[in-house]
Protein backbone atom coordinates (compact mmCIF):
# COMPACT_ATOMS: atom_id res chain seq x y z
CA UNK A 1 0.00 0.00 0.00
CA UNK A 2 2.91 2.26 0.73
CA UNK A 3 4.31 1.42 -2.68
CA UNK A 4 0.92 2.29 -4.23
CA UNK A 5 0.84 5.65 -2.41
CA UNK A 6 4.39 6.41 -3.50
CA UNK A 7 3.56 5.45 -7.05
CA UNK A 8 0.50 7.67 -7.04
CA UNK A 9 2.42 10.62 -5.65
CA UNK A 10 5.23 10.18 -8.17
CA UNK A 11 2.77 9.86 -11.03
CA UNK A 12 1.00 13.03 -9.96
CA UNK A 13 4.28 14.88 -9.67
CA UNK A 14 5.32 13.76 -13.14
CA UNK A 15 1.98 14.52 -14.74
CA UNK A 16 1.44 17.82 -12.88
CA UNK A 17 3.56 20.20 -14.99
CA UNK A 18 2.40 18.59 -18.24
CA UNK A 19 -1.20 18.86 -17.15
CA UNK A 20 -0.75 22.50 -16.13
CA UNK A 21 1.05 23.51 -19.33
CA UNK A 22 -2.10 23.94 -21.48
CA UNK A 23 -3.64 26.02 -18.70
CA UNK A 24 -0.58 28.26 -18.53
CA UNK A 25 -0.50 28.61 -22.32
CA UNK A 26 -4.19 29.47 -22.40
CA UNK A 27 -3.74 32.01 -19.60
CA UNK A 28 -0.80 33.63 -21.38
CA UNK A 29 -2.76 33.85 -24.65
CA UNK A 30 -5.75 35.36 -22.82
CA UNK A 31 -3.49 37.89 -21.09
CA UNK A 32 -1.85 38.86 -24.37
CA UNK A 33 -5.18 39.37 -26.11
CA UNK A 34 -6.49 41.43 -23.21
CA UNK A 35 -3.38 43.61 -23.25
CA UNK A 36 -3.70 44.13 -27.00
CA UNK A 37 -7.31 45.23 -26.56
CA UNK A 38 -6.31 47.54 -23.71
CA UNK A 39 -3.48 49.14 -25.69
CA UNK A 40 -5.65 49.75 -28.76
CA UNK A 41 -8.61 51.13 -26.78
CA UNK A 42 -6.32 53.36 -24.74
CA UNK A 43 -4.64 54.76 -27.85
CA UNK A 44 -8.04 55.44 -29.41
CA UNK A 45 -8.88 57.66 -26.40
CA UNK A 46 -5.75 59.84 -26.32
CA UNK A 47 -7.06 62.59 -28.63
CA UNK A 48 -10.90 62.59 -29.04
CA UNK A 49 -11.30 64.85 -25.98
CA UNK A 50 -9.36 67.48 -27.95
CA UNK A 51 -10.50 67.04 -31.56
CA UNK A 52 -14.19 66.54 -30.70
CA UNK A 53 -14.09 69.91 -28.94
CA UNK A 54 -12.43 71.52 -31.95
CA UNK A 55 -15.28 70.33 -34.17
CA UNK A 56 -17.92 71.88 -31.85
CA UNK A 57 -15.96 74.86 -30.56
CA UNK A 58 -18.40 77.41 -32.01
CA UNK A 59 -21.39 75.73 -30.33
CA UNK A 60 -19.51 75.44 -27.04
CA UNK A 61 -18.52 79.12 -27.14
CA UNK A 62 -22.09 80.19 -27.87
CA UNK A 63 -23.56 77.87 -25.27
CA UNK A 64 -21.23 78.98 -22.47
CA UNK A 65 -20.86 82.61 -23.55
CA UNK A 66 -17.13 82.03 -23.94
CA UNK A 67 -14.94 84.80 -25.32
CA UNK A 68 -12.27 84.20 -27.94
CA UNK A 69 -9.56 84.67 -25.33
CA UNK A 70 -11.07 82.04 -23.05
CA UNK A 71 -11.50 79.70 -26.01
CA UNK A 72 -7.81 80.21 -26.73
CA UNK A 73 -7.07 79.33 -23.10
CA UNK A 74 -9.12 76.17 -23.54
CA UNK A 75 -7.00 75.12 -26.53
CA UNK A 76 -3.85 75.78 -24.45
CA UNK A 77 -4.94 73.46 -21.64
CA UNK A 78 -3.84 70.18 -23.36
CA UNK A 79 -0.11 70.96 -23.57
CA UNK A 80 -0.17 72.42 -20.05
CA UNK A 81 -1.72 69.24 -18.66
CA UNK A 82 0.67 67.07 -20.67
CA UNK A 83 3.67 68.97 -19.28
CA UNK A 84 2.46 68.95 -15.65
CA UNK A 85 0.80 65.55 -15.29
CA UNK A 86 3.10 63.71 -17.69
CA UNK A 87 6.01 64.37 -15.33
CA UNK A 88 4.13 62.60 -12.53
CA UNK A 89 3.36 59.46 -14.52
CA UNK A 90 6.70 57.60 -14.08
CA UNK A 91 6.67 58.12 -10.32
CA UNK A 92 3.06 56.93 -10.06
CA UNK A 93 3.89 53.90 -12.21
CA UNK A 94 6.78 52.93 -9.95
CA UNK A 95 4.52 53.06 -6.92
CA UNK A 96 1.31 51.52 -8.24
CA UNK A 97 2.33 49.79 -11.47
CA UNK A 98 1.84 51.16 -15.00
CA UNK A 99 -1.36 49.18 -15.70
CA UNK A 100 -3.01 50.58 -12.57
CA UNK A 101 -2.10 54.15 -13.51
CA UNK A 102 -3.34 53.71 -17.09
CA UNK A 103 -6.60 52.27 -15.77
CA UNK A 104 -6.97 55.29 -13.48
CA UNK A 105 -6.19 57.53 -16.42
CA UNK A 106 -8.99 56.00 -18.48
CA UNK A 107 -11.35 56.52 -15.54
CA UNK A 108 -10.27 60.18 -15.40
CA UNK A 109 -10.97 60.59 -19.12
CA UNK A 110 -14.40 58.98 -18.72
CA UNK A 111 -15.34 61.20 -15.78
CA UNK A 112 -14.00 64.36 -17.39
CA UNK A 113 -15.84 63.80 -20.67
CA UNK A 114 -19.09 63.04 -18.83
CA UNK A 115 -18.87 66.05 -16.53
CA UNK A 116 -17.61 68.86 -18.74
CA UNK A 117 -20.67 69.34 -21.03
CA UNK A 118 -22.94 69.62 -17.98
CA UNK A 119 -20.62 71.49 -15.60
CA UNK A 120 -22.78 74.60 -15.90
CA UNK A 121 -20.18 77.22 -16.76
CA UNK A 122 -16.81 77.99 -18.27
CA UNK A 123 -14.85 77.31 -15.08
CA UNK A 124 -16.43 73.89 -14.62
CA UNK A 125 -15.92 73.10 -18.30
CA UNK A 126 -12.20 73.93 -18.00
CA UNK A 127 -11.80 71.91 -14.79
CA UNK A 128 -13.50 68.82 -16.24
CA UNK A 129 -11.42 69.15 -19.40
CA UNK A 130 -8.28 69.24 -17.25
CA UNK A 131 -9.41 66.03 -15.52
CA UNK A 132 -9.78 64.26 -18.87
CA UNK A 133 -6.46 65.65 -20.08
CA UNK A 134 -4.75 64.40 -16.93
CA UNK A 135 -5.79 60.88 -17.90
CA UNK A 136 -4.53 61.45 -21.44
CA UNK A 137 -1.20 62.74 -20.12
CA UNK A 138 -0.43 59.59 -18.13
CA UNK A 139 -1.50 57.48 -21.09
CA UNK A 140 0.85 59.39 -23.39
CA UNK A 141 3.80 58.67 -21.12
CA UNK A 142 3.03 55.11 -20.01
CA UNK A 143 1.79 53.42 -23.17
CA UNK A 144 5.33 53.07 -24.58
CA UNK A 145 6.41 51.72 -21.17
CA UNK A 146 3.70 49.05 -21.27
CA UNK A 147 4.58 48.09 -24.85
CA UNK A 148 8.25 47.74 -23.91
CA UNK A 149 7.47 45.78 -20.73
CA UNK A 150 4.99 43.22 -22.05
CA UNK A 151 6.06 43.02 -25.70
CA UNK A 152 9.85 43.48 -25.62
CA UNK A 153 10.33 41.41 -28.78
CA UNK A 154 7.59 43.24 -30.73
CA UNK A 155 8.19 46.87 -29.86
CA UNK A 156 8.15 48.04 -33.48
CA UNK A 157 4.93 46.31 -34.50
CA UNK A 158 3.15 47.19 -31.26
CA UNK A 159 4.24 50.82 -31.48
CA UNK A 160 2.92 50.90 -35.04
CA UNK A 161 -0.41 49.46 -33.91
CA UNK A 162 -0.58 51.96 -31.07
CA UNK A 163 0.28 54.90 -33.38
CA UNK A 164 -2.35 53.88 -35.93
CA UNK A 165 -5.00 53.60 -33.23
CA UNK A 166 -4.07 57.02 -31.87
CA UNK A 167 -4.31 58.63 -35.32
CA UNK A 168 -7.58 56.80 -35.99
CA UNK A 169 -9.10 58.06 -32.75
CA UNK A 170 -7.93 61.59 -33.52
CA UNK A 171 -9.37 61.60 -37.02
CA UNK A 172 -12.59 59.81 -36.11
CA UNK A 173 -13.48 62.32 -33.40
CA UNK A 174 -12.89 65.18 -35.82
CA UNK A 175 -14.90 63.56 -38.62
CA UNK A 176 -17.98 62.15 -36.90
CA UNK A 177 -18.58 64.42 -33.90
CA UNK A 178 -20.76 66.88 -35.84
CA UNK A 179 -22.89 64.31 -37.73
CA UNK A 180 -23.21 62.24 -34.57
CA UNK A 181 -24.33 65.34 -32.67
CA UNK A 182 -26.98 65.99 -35.32
CA UNK A 183 -28.13 62.37 -35.19
CA UNK A 184 -28.48 62.56 -31.41
CA UNK A 185 -30.65 65.66 -31.49
CA UNK A 186 -28.29 68.52 -32.17
CA UNK A 187 -27.14 69.34 -28.61
CA UNK A 188 -23.41 69.98 -28.30
CA UNK A 189 -23.48 68.59 -24.76
CA UNK A 190 -24.52 65.16 -26.02
CA UNK A 191 -22.05 65.35 -28.90
CA UNK A 192 -19.16 65.82 -26.49
CA UNK A 193 -20.38 63.49 -23.72
CA UNK A 194 -20.87 60.50 -26.02
CA UNK A 195 -17.09 60.04 -26.28
CA UNK A 196 -17.08 59.04 -22.62
CA UNK A 197 -18.50 55.68 -23.71
CA UNK A 198 -15.33 54.90 -25.65
CA UNK A 199 -13.19 55.91 -22.68
CA UNK A 200 -15.30 53.77 -20.34
CA UNK A 201 -14.76 50.77 -22.60
CA UNK A 202 -10.99 51.35 -22.32
CA UNK A 203 -11.16 50.94 -18.53
CA UNK A 204 -12.37 47.34 -18.68
CA UNK A 205 -9.32 45.53 -20.15
CA UNK A 206 -7.03 47.00 -17.50
CA UNK A 207 -9.07 45.95 -14.46
CA UNK A 208 -7.54 42.43 -14.24
CA UNK A 209 -4.06 43.97 -14.22
CA UNK A 210 -4.68 46.54 -11.50
CA UNK A 211 -1.91 46.28 -8.91
CA UNK A 212 -0.67 43.09 -10.64
CA UNK A 213 2.96 43.98 -11.16
CA UNK A 214 3.68 40.30 -11.59
CA UNK A 215 1.76 40.35 -14.88
CA UNK A 216 5.02 40.87 -16.78
CA UNK A 217 6.94 37.67 -17.49
CA UNK A 218 9.20 36.69 -14.59
CA UNK A 219 12.26 36.40 -16.78
CA UNK A 220 11.65 39.89 -18.17
CA UNK A 221 11.36 41.30 -14.66
CA UNK A 222 14.61 39.68 -13.60
CA UNK A 223 16.35 40.86 -16.76
CA UNK A 224 15.40 44.43 -15.95
CA UNK A 225 17.22 44.49 -12.62
CA UNK A 226 20.82 44.83 -13.86
CA UNK A 227 19.71 47.19 -16.62
CA UNK A 228 18.00 49.44 -14.10
CA UNK A 229 21.02 49.33 -11.80
CA UNK A 230 23.29 50.32 -14.66
CA UNK A 231 20.96 53.12 -15.56
CA UNK A 232 20.93 54.43 -12.02
CA UNK A 233 24.71 54.18 -11.82
CA UNK A 234 25.26 56.17 -15.02
CA UNK A 235 26.12 59.80 -14.32
CA UNK A 236 23.40 62.24 -15.30
CA UNK A 237 24.13 64.46 -18.26
CA UNK A 238 24.18 68.20 -17.85
CA UNK A 239 21.63 68.29 -20.60
CA UNK A 240 21.17 72.06 -20.51
CA UNK A 241 24.77 72.45 -21.77
CA UNK A 242 23.84 70.82 -25.07
CA UNK A 243 22.83 73.14 -27.89
CA UNK A 244 21.29 70.21 -29.71
CA UNK A 245 19.09 69.43 -26.69
CA UNK A 246 17.84 73.01 -26.60
CA UNK A 247 17.27 73.05 -30.36
CA UNK A 248 15.31 69.80 -30.14
CA UNK A 249 13.26 71.09 -27.19
CA UNK A 250 12.33 74.27 -29.07
CA UNK A 251 11.58 72.27 -32.23
CA UNK A 252 9.33 69.94 -30.21
CA UNK A 253 7.58 72.92 -28.64
CA UNK A 254 6.96 74.76 -31.91
CA UNK A 255 5.65 71.68 -33.73
CA UNK A 256 3.35 70.99 -30.75
CA UNK A 257 2.17 74.62 -30.93
CA UNK A 258 1.26 74.18 -34.59
CA UNK A 259 -0.48 70.87 -33.88
CA UNK A 260 -2.65 72.21 -31.06
CA UNK A 261 -3.53 75.34 -32.99
CA UNK A 262 -4.60 73.10 -35.86
CA UNK A 263 -6.65 70.77 -33.66
CA UNK A 264 -8.27 73.63 -31.77
CA UNK A 265 -8.88 76.23 -34.46
CA UNK A 266 -8.67 74.86 -38.00
CA UNK A 267 -12.30 73.71 -38.13
CA UNK A 268 -13.36 77.18 -36.95
CA UNK A 269 -11.28 78.83 -39.70
CA UNK A 270 -13.06 76.79 -42.36
CA UNK A 271 -16.49 77.41 -40.82
CA UNK A 272 -15.91 81.17 -40.75
CA UNK A 273 -14.99 80.93 -44.44
CA UNK A 274 -18.43 79.45 -45.20
CA UNK A 275 -17.67 75.74 -45.02
CA UNK A 276 -20.38 73.69 -43.31
CA UNK A 277 -19.75 72.29 -39.84
CA UNK A 278 -19.77 68.68 -41.06
CA UNK A 279 -17.31 69.40 -43.88
CA UNK A 280 -15.06 71.37 -41.53
CA UNK A 281 -14.92 68.34 -39.26
CA UNK A 282 -14.02 66.12 -42.21
CA UNK A 283 -11.25 68.54 -43.23
CA UNK A 284 -9.81 68.37 -39.73
CA UNK A 285 -10.04 64.59 -39.92
CA UNK A 286 -8.08 64.58 -43.18
CA UNK A 287 -5.36 66.63 -41.50
CA UNK A 288 -5.20 64.24 -38.57
CA UNK A 289 -5.32 61.02 -40.61
CA UNK A 290 -2.27 62.05 -42.64
CA UNK A 291 -0.28 60.99 -39.61
CA UNK A 292 -1.22 57.32 -40.05
CA UNK A 293 0.97 56.47 -43.07
CA UNK A 294 3.57 59.18 -42.59
CA UNK A 295 4.28 58.16 -38.98
CA UNK A 296 5.74 54.96 -40.44
CA UNK A 297 7.52 56.48 -43.44
CA UNK A 298 9.21 59.53 -41.90
CA UNK A 299 11.11 57.78 -39.05
CA UNK A 300 12.44 55.14 -41.46
CA UNK A 301 13.69 57.77 -43.90
CA UNK A 302 15.11 59.90 -41.08
CA UNK A 303 17.21 57.09 -39.61
CA UNK A 304 18.86 56.48 -43.00
CA UNK A 305 20.06 60.08 -43.26
CA UNK A 306 23.05 61.45 -41.32
CA UNK A 307 21.27 64.83 -41.13
CA UNK A 308 17.51 65.30 -40.94
CA UNK A 309 17.33 68.89 -42.15
CA UNK A 310 15.90 67.99 -45.59
CA UNK A 311 12.83 66.46 -43.92
CA UNK A 312 12.54 69.42 -41.54
CA UNK A 313 12.52 71.87 -44.45
CA UNK A 314 10.11 69.78 -46.54
CA UNK A 315 7.59 69.64 -43.69
CA UNK A 316 8.04 73.34 -42.99
CA UNK A 317 7.40 74.28 -46.64
CA UNK A 318 4.18 72.24 -46.58
CA UNK A 319 3.11 74.16 -43.48
CA UNK A 320 3.87 77.55 -45.02
CA UNK A 321 1.94 76.60 -48.17
CA UNK A 322 -1.03 75.46 -46.08
CA UNK A 323 -1.10 78.70 -44.09
CA UNK A 324 -0.86 80.76 -47.29
CA UNK A 325 -3.83 78.84 -48.65
CA UNK A 326 -5.86 79.43 -45.48
CA UNK A 327 -5.23 83.15 -45.83
CA UNK A 328 -5.83 83.52 -49.59
CA UNK A 329 -8.60 80.99 -50.32
CA UNK A 330 -9.66 79.08 -47.19
CA UNK A 331 -12.81 77.62 -48.74
CA UNK A 332 -11.73 77.32 -52.37
CA UNK A 333 -8.75 75.04 -51.72
CA UNK A 334 -9.82 73.67 -48.35
CA UNK A 335 -8.97 70.04 -49.09
CA UNK A 336 -5.49 70.90 -50.36
CA UNK A 337 -4.73 73.04 -47.29
CA UNK A 338 -5.95 70.26 -45.00
CA UNK A 339 -3.56 67.78 -46.66
CA UNK A 340 -0.59 70.18 -46.56
CA UNK A 341 -1.12 70.97 -42.88
CA UNK A 342 -1.51 67.27 -42.14
CA UNK A 343 1.89 66.61 -43.73
CA UNK A 344 3.41 69.51 -41.80
CA UNK A 345 2.06 68.18 -38.51
CA UNK A 346 4.10 65.01 -39.02
CA UNK A 347 7.02 66.89 -37.49
CA UNK A 348 5.95 65.07 -34.31
CA UNK A 349 7.22 61.58 -35.29
CA UNK A 350 10.32 63.25 -36.74
CA UNK A 351 11.00 64.92 -33.38
CA UNK A 352 10.65 61.60 -31.54
CA UNK A 353 12.99 59.95 -34.04
CA UNK A 354 15.62 62.64 -33.57
CA UNK A 355 15.45 62.16 -29.80
CA UNK A 356 16.65 58.60 -30.32
CA UNK A 357 19.35 59.66 -32.79
CA UNK A 358 20.86 62.55 -30.86
CA UNK A 359 21.98 60.44 -27.88
CA UNK A 360 24.28 57.41 -27.82
CA UNK A 361 23.11 55.66 -24.64
CA UNK A 362 19.76 54.56 -23.27
CA UNK A 363 20.18 56.86 -20.29
CA UNK A 364 20.97 59.74 -22.63
CA UNK A 365 17.87 59.07 -24.72
CA UNK A 366 15.68 58.97 -21.60
CA UNK A 367 17.13 62.22 -20.28
CA UNK A 368 16.92 63.97 -23.64
CA UNK A 369 13.34 62.78 -24.17
CA UNK A 370 12.22 64.07 -20.76
CA UNK A 371 13.95 67.43 -21.28
CA UNK A 372 12.74 67.94 -24.86
CA UNK A 373 9.13 66.94 -24.21
CA UNK A 374 8.61 68.73 -20.89
CA UNK A 375 10.29 71.92 -22.12
CA UNK A 376 8.55 71.64 -25.48
CA UNK A 377 5.06 71.30 -24.05
CA UNK A 378 5.66 74.34 -21.84
CA UNK A 379 6.77 76.31 -24.91
CA UNK A 380 3.61 75.29 -26.77
CA UNK A 381 1.17 76.62 -24.17
CA UNK A 382 0.91 80.30 -25.25
CA UNK A 383 0.37 79.65 -28.98
CA UNK A 384 -3.30 78.58 -29.06
CA UNK A 385 -4.12 81.24 -26.47
CA UNK A 386 -2.52 83.97 -28.61
CA UNK A 387 -4.51 82.78 -31.61
CA UNK A 388 -7.73 83.20 -29.65
CA UNK A 389 -6.76 86.68 -28.46
CA UNK A 390 -5.77 87.83 -31.95
CA UNK A 391 -8.95 86.37 -33.43
CA UNK A 392 -11.15 88.13 -30.89
CA UNK A 393 -9.50 91.54 -31.16
CA UNK A 394 -8.96 91.60 -34.92
CA UNK A 395 -12.30 90.08 -35.89
CA UNK A 396 -10.72 87.82 -38.51
CA UNK A 397 -8.08 85.24 -39.23
CA UNK A 398 -5.42 87.40 -40.89
CA UNK A 399 -3.36 88.06 -37.76
CA UNK A 400 -3.71 84.53 -36.32
CA UNK A 401 -2.53 83.01 -39.62
CA UNK A 402 0.35 85.49 -39.69
CA UNK A 403 1.32 84.25 -36.21
CA UNK A 404 1.20 80.62 -37.36
CA UNK A 405 3.38 81.48 -40.34
CA UNK A 406 5.81 83.38 -38.14
CA UNK A 407 6.18 80.43 -35.78
CA UNK A 408 6.85 78.02 -38.65
CA UNK A 409 10.01 79.89 -39.67
CA UNK A 410 11.91 79.44 -36.36
CA UNK A 411 10.60 75.86 -36.23
CA UNK A 412 12.46 75.20 -39.47
CA UNK A 413 15.62 76.88 -38.18
CA UNK A 414 15.82 74.97 -34.88
CA UNK A 415 14.81 71.78 -36.68
CA UNK A 416 17.85 72.12 -38.94
CA UNK A 417 20.05 72.62 -35.87
CA UNK A 418 18.49 69.65 -34.06
CA UNK A 419 18.92 67.47 -37.13
CA UNK A 420 22.71 67.76 -37.28
CA UNK A 421 24.68 64.54 -36.83
CA UNK A 422 25.95 64.94 -33.24
CA UNK A 423 25.11 63.68 -29.77
CA UNK A 424 24.15 65.41 -26.56
CA UNK A 425 26.73 63.37 -24.62
CA UNK A 426 29.57 64.98 -26.57
CA UNK A 427 28.14 68.48 -26.22
CA UNK A 428 27.37 68.09 -22.51
CA UNK A 429 30.91 66.82 -21.87
CA UNK A 430 32.41 69.86 -23.53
Amino acid sequence: MAREETSTTTSTAVRGPAAEQPTRTATHAWTTRLLLIGIVLTALNLRPAITSLGALLKEVRDGLGMSGSVAGLLTSVPPLCFAVFGVMAPRLARRFGPATVVCAGMLAITAGLLIRPYAGGTAGFLAASALALMGIAVGNVLMPVIVKRWFPDRVGSMTGLYSMALALGTASAAAITVPMTDALGGGWQTGLAVWAALAGAAVLPWIPFVRRREAAPAEERHARVPEQSAHDAAPALRITRSRTAWALAVFFGLQATAAYITMGWMAQIFRDAGVSAGTAGLLLAVTMVMGVPLAFVIPRVATRLPHQWPIVLALGVCGLAGYAGLYLAPAGGAWAWAVLLGVSNCAFPLALTMVGMRARTGAGVAQLSAFAQSTGYLISIPGPLLVGVLYQHSGGWGLPIALMTGLMLPQMVVGVLAGRNRTVEDEAAR
